[in-house]
């Protein structure tokens, strides 16, 4: 018998890895699901010392996309605070963020203009803070905050 949902997540990564995001879901059993791509700017302003997401909070739903765009300041690495985490959360968490380098961190983007893609996995609704490890203690931080519609 020919998995579906294996053969689905497949083609999903490929065009991920590719840069490009599926503007639905068709999982089995299920009715399409609109995504809503959610950009999010890292910037440094060395001048005012000023390190940031823009924007700093974003609200999406499972299935949705983020888009990390490095704009200045490189290098940045996207990672989730484990503090909080239920286990399966942490797990659905890890799994979505592709070539992961570390625990909850996404690699290493080194030039400005590079992209990060993730979608989001199948979370409980609240709030779950991420940074840019190799500006952590300039506090640069934000939150996502997974909504249940």
């Amino acid at each position: 018998m020919y998995d579906w949902a294996r053969a689905y997540a497949k083609v999903r990564t490929a065009l991920l890895m590719c840069g490009a995001a599926p503007a639905f879901s068709l999982a089995p059993g299920r009715s399409a699901v609109a995504q809503t791509t959610h950009v999010i700017r890292l910037e440094v302003d060395v001048e005012r010392d000023v390190h940031r997401f823009l924007p700093a909070r974003v609200t999406a739903r499972p299935g949705d996309v983020l888009v990390f765009r490095v704009t200045s300041g490189a290098p940045h690495a996207i990672a989730f605070e484990p503090a909080g985490l239920s286990a399966g959360s942490r797990a659905a968490l890890q799994a979505a963020l592709p070539e992961a380098r570390a625990d909850l961190q996404g690699p290493v983007l080194v030039d400005n203009d590079a992209e990060y893609r993730m979608v989001v996995p199948r979370l409980p609704p609240g709030s779950y803070r991420f940074y840019s490890s190799p500006h952590r203690a300039y506090d640069m931080r934000g939150e996502l905050t997974i909504s249940e519609k």
